[in-house]
């Protein structure tokens, strides 16, 4: 085993070791966006759900339920009726009514309107996504062999989408620790406005309503990396309760 190769063992900690395990599957995860079309083996896919399944809850109450697509003619209509309504939402706000300069108004009225009022799904990074997938230009699904869409019970204990999270996670984790490539694919929401999807899959039909979703797959190319993220500004409290507390830069 190389250096660069060399992990610690798990449940000890010395000063200066290297990533154990676990840690290193979470410092080299990546989203992967382009997959294989070698499909998943069934026990693979049980062998990450099974990992999302012991995701810690509150309560212990599991407020989930996981869905497997596997079916490529299932996985490209989604990415149709994906774009679909990329297309409308974005015609909607006048995006692709305009050439030019009558365009570049209309993106910047969006970007002063719409994101203001839909700050979470309309921040640049989503919207831009969207403007690609009106113009044909991008793939949501990345021709996944796989995509699990989790759904969150509704009835959960305190907040469940925070436990929807944690699984999808254990999802990503999991995945990439089997050599199977993952992307969130939040976009997967957008099939909730189409009755038939909402049908198909029980999506917002009580008591679940959609959580998110993951692509999975063998990565077509070499994903599994460190790479530089953004340096924290952690608040340590040490003292007494009229202590001031120190700061340090998590990442440095």
């Amino acid at each position: 085993m190389s250096a660069i190769d060399e992990v610690s063992p798990l449940g000890i900690y010395k000063e200066g070791m290297p990533w154990n395990p676990v840690e290193k599957v979470i410092m080299e995860r990546r989203s992967v966006r382009r997959f294989k079309k070698e499909p998943l083996p069934d026990n693979v896919i049980r062998r990450i759900l099974e990992s999302a399944r012991f995701a810690p809850t509150a309560g212990n109450g599991q407020p989930w339920k996981f869905i497997v697509v596997k079916s490529p003619e299932i996985i490209a209509e989604m990415e149709r009726d994906a774009a679909r309504i990329s297309k409308f939402f974005m015609f909607f706000y006048g995006y692709t009514m305009f050439k030019g300069f009558r365009r570049l108004v209309s993106k910047l009225m969006a970007n002063f309107s719409v994101m203001r009022l839909f700050s979470n799904e309309f921040l640049p990074q989503p919207f831009f996504a969207m403007t690609q997938a009106a113009e044909n230009q991008t793939v949501y699904y990345q021709s996944a062999p796989v995509v699990i869409i989790i759904l969150e019970d509704k009835r959960g204990v305190a907040n469940p989408s925070v436990d929807v999270g944690i699984a999808g996670e254990h999802i990503v984790l999991a995945a990439h620790s089997l050599g199977v490539g993952a992307c969130w694919m939040g976009f997967s929401k957008l099939l909730t406005y189409y009755p038939k999807w909402r049908k198909k899959f029980g999506l917002n039909k009580y008591p679940y309503r959609f959580g998110n979703s993951i692509c999975l797959g063998y990565p077509a190319y070499k994903a599994d990396k460190e790479v530089p993220r953004e340096v924290q500004i952690v608040e340590w409290h040490e003292g007494s309760m009229n202590g001031q507390p120190r700061f340090e830069r998590q990442g440095e």
